[in-house]
């Protein structure tokens, strides 16, 4: 029995129009908070990349630090501090102290002979007034005194500041409370005190002081945000004791006399490229702020039911022709070569039928496309494979060549040398080279296909190091340079041929590159399955930057150099493909006085 179309526009009428007021007071009741906490984040987080980005968080005086966090409370309603590396706050430098350390063996693990303690982590602001009753006595210029803390990294972190040793538990002491917790929790949570000193060592030393600088006036203003500053304190001693995760931004939330607050840390770089924190720390209470939120959410209401009756007046007038609106849009998507989308077929009509025939079309255009695309791909991987594979192969027969025409040229100056047959001998061996190298440059354009397989081998490497250097000797003679040999006998597992083009490619490298008088030092380190072998060349190094892109093809670090000089960049390229055939681990890395290049082989266990 068909229903009558007045029913069914009544029912949808009266359901959507129940949707959109259950719609608000669900909105009201349920939501608001979470929007409210959403709009307040992204107004912090937006004014804290503001200020990072416009450079003001690189002030560099206490006052104009001031003035600036005040700007950003204003805004935001949130209270900000720049703290250094140390999780100081920067630009403290008018509420401070400077105390010259005594030399002892207690503070012999200091790196420091002065330390500046802002005196805000010790010493509420109130207690800053020289003439007053808090004022501790013993805070004055030339005054001895002790110190405990820890250590870390070379860098005192004052815990308790007092008159001597004898008073540092007495309440006339100062004291950074966070931190001395924060050891008790650490402590706790090791339950070793022996491995927690061994991790931060506790010291007791002596200073004198030879500055004091207090806030005046305004300035003080500044330091007498308590909640702010524990909060601060709180993250300096997290950060200090590596519980906190350095990324590029975190949130996290805190409660205090049930406020709710967000505390935001963003890690940035200051002006000396040091790291810095911004931290920021807003109250989600304030009533007025709440206010204007709510406002501006019961103006998205507002414009949220208005387009609800739009969408449904809509909806009428487009039921029957949404089907063709979704033909014409799908067909209008294949004629861009967008196949991605089918059009859902609802009816079992004429309409239902063309949706489905478009659909069909739409799949077999898609797969001739895609086949046409890979033919495509794949013709573009054999260009560049015959591409390399000429680069490669001008790149490798040059040294050989080299050895051919050196050898014709003594023999054709001295054609009755008693060596004329050893230069003989070795121009036929680089002239077998030659043609295993061209053979091999086709496998490896194969393996680049996929299709590469090595052929493996037992081999002693001492014997392959030492005569691939007396093949060198002649160029290392020419540079002056110091070959010194620390190997071992020691018998591998690996494509003996392939390893000896990795090893005079890493010999020769080290040659071109190291400078006259200089040293090069083969060493290879036997371990229970494997053996490492290392070259190092001195008296230079890559820079850091370059240090991932030397295995490039056709990569040079030195830019101003030609090939005739600086070779044709596919040395170290071609290494690392005959190093991932075998799945041996191999890199390069910068020693105190030059590179060192290196790869691990399995060892034969067989013997």
């Amino acid at each position: 029995m068909r229903k009558s179309i007045v029913f069914k526009l009544f029912l949808l009428t009266t359901g959507l129009c129940l949707f959109v007021i259950a719609g608000i007071f669900i909105g009201q009741t349920v939501f608001f908070e979470q929007y409210y906490v959403h709009q307040k984040m992204e107004k912090v987080e937006a004014a804290l990349q503001s200020y990072r980005l416009d450079g003001t968080a690189h002030s560099g005086d206490a006052q104009t630090a001031a003035m600036q966090e005040q700007s950003f409370y204003q805004h935001t309603n949130a209270w900000l501090a720049l703290l250094d590396e140390r999780g100081y706050l920067k630009y403290s430098d008018d509420y401070e102290i400077e105390i010259r350390l005594e030399r002892s063996d207690t503070a012999a693990a200091l790196s420091e002979e002065s330390i500046t303690i802002p005196l805000y982590a010790v010493m509420d602001v109130e207690r800053a007034v020289p003439d007053s009753l808090l004022f501790p006595d013993f805070l004055h210029e030339g005054q001895r005194l002790a110190l405990e803390g820890i250590v870390i990294e070379g860098k005192l972190y004052p815990q308790r500041i007092s008159r001597n040793s004898s008073n540092l538990r007495d309440e006339s002491r100062l004291e950074n409370e966070r931190l001395v917790n924060k050891e008790y929790e650490v402590l706790s949570g090791l339950g070793n005190a022996l491995e927690y000193r061994e991790r931060y060592p506790n010291v007791l030393t002596y200073g004198t002081v030879t500055q004091i600088r207090l806030p005046q006036g305004e300035q003080a203003s500044r330091y007498m945000n308590r909640l702010f500053l524990d909060r601060v304190k709180a993250f300096q001693a997290d950060l200090l004791y590596g519980d906190y995760a350095e990324e590029s931004g975190t949130i996290t939330d805190y409660k205090e006399n049930g406020i709710d607050y967000k505390i935001f840390v963003e890690r940035i770089a200051d002006q000396s490229g040091n790291p810095a924190y911004l931290f920021a720390m807003t109250s989600l209470q304030p009533v007025h702020e709440a206010a204007e939120i709510m406002q501006s959410y019961y103006i998205y209401i507002v414009i949220g039911t208005l387009l609800l009756v739009m969408l449904a007046s809509f909806y009428f007038s487009r039921r029957i022709a949404g089907p063709l609106l979704r033909i014409d849009k799908m067909t209008q998507r294949m004629a861009k070569l967008d196949f991605s989308e089918k059009i859902p077929i609802k009816t079992e009509d004429e309409i239902g039928n063309l949706s489905r025939n478009i659909n069909r079309l739409s799949d077999m255009l898609n797969a001739h496309i895609v086949r046409l695309e890979q033919d495509i791909e794949k013709e573009k991987r054999l260009e560049e494979t015959r591409k390399e594979f000429i680069s490669g192969v001008s790149h490798e027969l040059r040294t050989p060549l080299s050895v051919l025409e050196s050898c014709l040229y003594i023999l054709k100056d001295k054609a009755d040398s008693p060596r004329r047959d050893y230069y003989f001998t070795a121009m036929e061996d680089e002239v077998q080279k030659m043609n295993l190298l061209v053979g091999d440059m086709l496998e490896l354009a194969k393996y680049e296909s996929g299709t590469y397989k090595l052929e493996m081998e037992a081999f002693r490497m001492d014997e392959v190091l030492q005569r691939i250097c007396a093949k060198l000797e002649a160029d290392l003679a020419d540079k002056k340079i110091d070959l010194q040999i620390r190997i071992t006998p020691v018998e591998v597992i690996a494509n003996r041929s392939r390893i000896e083009q990795v090893i005079v490619n890493f010999m020769t490298n080290a040659i071109r590159y190291t400078p006259e008088q200089q040293m090069i030092i083969i060493t290879t380190v036997e371990k229970e399955e494997t053996v490492d072998i290392s070259i190092e060349n001195k008296g230079v190094h890559i820079p850091a930057e370059q240090m991932e892109k030397i295995w490039d093809r056709f990569y040079r670090g030195d830019h101003s150099r030609h090939r005739s000089t600086g070779g044709t960049g596919l040395g170290l390229a071609i290494s690392k493909q005959i190093l991932e055939l075998h799945g041996a681990p191999y890199g390069a890395l910068n020693t105190e006085d030059g590179v060192l290049f290196y790869f691990e082989l399995k060892k034969n266990t067989k013997m």
